[in-house]
């Protein structure tokens, strides 16, 4: 299943974007309501990025409510080291928690590949990630598989491993993308530069004739148009946010947690600039969300085991 065109305006979607859900009505909505099903499902990414999620939870969870977390001060996560990326999730993972989430997920293929195993054994929700939806998917769509993703993704080798524990007979290339969510959190999406930048790195993929394009960052769906321009018309593309929320509706229904009441407004948190964080993502929206700012918990995750060696 391809995704090839940038995010449609929520205005048909049901679950509103109106004002902002205070701390202190999230609290009252789960106790009058005294069923954990209504709590929010926590999405976080380092900017943007996560929106691609986002409006898959409204099309395939419409009753849900949602609390969305952009990390922007820290941003771009790909070019930062494992250790700092395992902090970083646990401190927002420590904030969710306050926030009394029924399940998490990491709307970030960086976080994923370099954090999920750690947080999801510390923490006691569910916590989904991108790479195995993602790889589940490319796997049925070809064997010749493209992987652009952020350099710490790429080097961390998390979609190559994945893809071949499913099917040996898979061949995948990676490229390190470094400019791609810098660019898209400028708001350069049709910048020449930009499409200029996105020849190079697919330069390398369209070499080894590839059948199958993974967007290993959540960002670069954005880039679609761009990317499809480029892509020759059989090559398939694989959006790993649509498998990651076809993977939490499963979750939720296995555990009983899926909501049936109508959802409150999705609460957008960042720990940068609000108004920054507002003006860029209205246009994939389509409306102005409100947003606050909020500061994070200093935590110190447990130590990292070694990073296995390829």
């Amino acid at each position: 299943m391809s995704n090839s065109s940038p995010l449609p305006s929520p205005e048909s979607q049901p679950n509103p974007l109106s004002s902002t859900v205070t701390r202190e009505a999230l609290s009252a909505a789960s106790i009058s309501g005294r069923d954990s099903s209504r709590h929010c499902i926590g999405i976080f990414d380092s900017g943007v990025g996560g929106l691609t999620v986002l409006r898959e939870l409204y099309r395939q969870l419409p009753n849900e409510s949602i609390l969305y977390f952009a990390d922007t001060a820290r941003l771009p996560y790909g070019t930062r080291t494992p250790a700092e990326i395992r902090q970083f999730c646990f401190e927002i993972l420590s904030w969710m928690m306050q926030q009394d989430v029924k399940m998490v997920i990491m709307a970030c293929n960086t976080s994923s590949a370099l954090a999920l195993e750690a947080v999801q054994s510390e923490f006691d929700v569910p916590i989904l990630g991108l790479i195995l939806p993602g790889a589940r998917a490319a796997v049925k769509q070809g064997k010749r598989i493209g992987v652009i993703a952020t350099p710490a993704t790429a080097a961390s080798h998390a979609y190559r491993r994945a893809i071949t524990e499913i099917d040996a007979t898979a061949q995948v290339w990676q490229v390190g993308c470094p400019e791609f969510v810098p660019l898209v959190e400028q708001n350069r999406l049709h910048d020449p530069y930009t499409i200029e930048v996105a020849r190079q790195y697919l330069a390398p993929l369209l070499e080894q004739q590839i059948d199958t394009l993974v967007y290993g960052c959540t960002h670069y769906p954005h880039l679609a148009p761009i990317v499809r321009r480029i892509l020759p018309p059989l090559v398939k593309t694989v959006n790993p946010a649509e498998y990651v929320v076809t993977a939490a509706v499963q979750e939720l229904d296995l555990t009983g947690l899926r909501n049936s009441w109508a959802p409150m407004p999705t609460r957008f948190c960042v720990s940068g600039s609000p108004e920054q964080f507002a003006q860029l993502s209205v246009q994939w929206l389509g409306c102005t969300p409100k947003v606050e700012k909020v500061s994070l918990p200093v935590v110190f995750p447990p130590k990292a085991p070694l990073e296995p060696v390829d």
